[in-house]
């Protein structure tokens, strides 16, 4: 597989997204079996009194909140230790990561730093000396979702530790629901088959659509994933021939031409269609909460259940992954003994971290250990008193790995133009995926 060029990559970090993706499962990029030696060397040199690590996160009321709740944790055992954080905003992130990368100068770089999932596999893969690998830090890898810890891990070497849960979910309202007769329990573990058939009878009783969408191939994508069917394989394309995302193509069709799914282009309006009860459902990242619960007049309407599953792909599941972010270190990190073990006390192990940040912040963990807690167990009194906070840390336990490789974007947009041709200009399914097949592997190639 041939790599981006260095000045593609900084052109399309500075223009990234500030939404995450779905992440990747492997590459075929080679990585170093350990940090760069002049980092080594710094870490050994540091002080015991040296506790203070610098951090490079995003948003105050999210992940920086996070970083301050897990800097007050691990103070109560190391009151030296100090957290010295600098918001950036994600795009800043990349860009500054592949400037280091380029000008092989690390010492511009944080001690620890979040990144988006998607982008993972691209950074590694093209700028490996950017990172401390994980893999002997001691962590609990068992205790995290395992399609979430894919996301980071690159040749079965380690590079982030989970954070927030971005299981995905379908969220239902119940009376709509039940005024066409049926059941919040009847919506779950489904195929798309038994799906569509339930749905259409909401989508008659209540006049409109089941499920709404923002468009693009974002569930084209999770449903792949939860057939573990990637459409990268050890870094050759699998688009063309995937059976999995032909049915995936052939099935968002039909709901969109029986009424069943309807697409909005346009975000505010997206978010909308649920609020305003335009929709009966959305499949979403779970992070869709916080918009679904801004309604504050529907409290009590909404319930939690997961996806429908792929028919023709064998052990295909009904749990996707989409979006969230990991912790990395840094080779510049100047204690990396002190880093694994800040990350592994808190980040890693604290379940008194997650309580804290799921009523205070609204992140779900991918902590799995966390959905024992009181706090996880509690009903919810907007879904109708269910559990759903335990209910998507075990839905985020049995998603399957998936592989997007280094090249996430390049899948996410050529999928989107073929869905788009599909369902508004009646394209052919098959020849869509040829295409799309094609322009990713120019892309590889350029």
């Amino acid at each position: 597989m041939k790599k981006k060029n260095a000045a593609a990559l900084l052109a399309a970090a500075m223009a990234a997204s500030m939404l995450a993706g779905c992440g990747g499962a492997a590459s075929s990029s080679t990585t170093p079996d350990s940090k760069p030696a002049e980092s080594a060397a710094a870490s050994s040199a540091a002080t015991e009194a040296d506790e203070t690590l610098t951090v490079w996160a995003w948003d105050p009321n999210f992940n920086i909140y996070a970083l301050k709740q897990a800097e007050a944790i691990y103070q109560k055992d190391h009151p030296n230790f100090k957290l010295n954080i600098e918001e950036n905003v994600y795009s800043d992130i990349e860009t500054k990561l592949i400037t280091a990368a380029t000008s092989e100068d690390y010492s511009t770089l944080p001690d620890i730093f979040l990144m988006q999932d998607y982008s993972y596999h691209k950074m590694v893969a093209n700028f490996p000396g950017i990172y401390t690998e994980l893999d002997n830090g001691g962590f609990n890898w068992d205790d995290f979702s395992g399609g979430k810890l894919a996301d980071s891990t690159v040749d079965g070497h380690h590079y982030g530790i989970p954070f927030d849960n971005g299981a995905s979910i379908m969220a239902i309202r119940s009376d709509m629901v039940e005024k066409a007769g049926l059941t919040v329990a009847d919506f779950k573990d489904l195929t798309w088959t038994e799906f569509m058939e339930k749905a259409q009878k909401v989508v008659d009783a209540n006049g409109v659509p089941m499920l709404t969408s923002s468009g693009g191939s974002e569930l084209i994508i999770e449903m792949l994933q939860s057939a573990g069917a990637s459409p990268v394989v050890d870094g050759t394309v699998n688009i063309a021939d995937n059976a999995a995302l032909k049915e995936s193509m052939t099935v968002y069709k039909e709901m969109v031409d029986k009424g069943i799914l309807a697409e909005y282009t346009d975000w505010d309006q997206y978010i909308a269609s649920m609020n305003d009860g335009k929709a009966a459902g959305v499949i979403q990242g779970c992070w869709i909460m916080s918009s679904i619960q801004a309604a504050a007049d529907q409290s009590g309407k909404w319930a939690i259940v997961n996806m429908p599953k792929l028919e023709t792909v064998e052990g295909a599941t009904n749990y996707a992954n989409c979006g969230g972010a990991s912790w990395a270190v840094s080779s510049n990190c100047k204690n990396v003994d002190l880093a694994y073990d800040f990350l592994k006390s808190t980040f890693g192990a604290s379940v008194e971290l997650y309580d804290d940040l799921l009523p205070n912040a609204g992140a779900i963990a991918s902590y799995l250990p966390a959905s024992k807690s009181d706090i996880y167990n509690q009903p919810s009194e907007f879904y109708g008193g269910q559990t759903v906070y335990k209910d998507i840390v075990e839905f985020a336990g049995q998603v399957p790995a998936f592989d997007c490789g280094a090249y996430y974007s390049d899948v996410r947009s050529a999928l989107t133009d073929a869905i788009t041709n599909v369902v508004q200009n009646n394209a052919d399914v098959e020849a869509e995926m040829k295409t799309a097949q094609d322009t990713v592997e120019f892309n590889i190639a350029g």
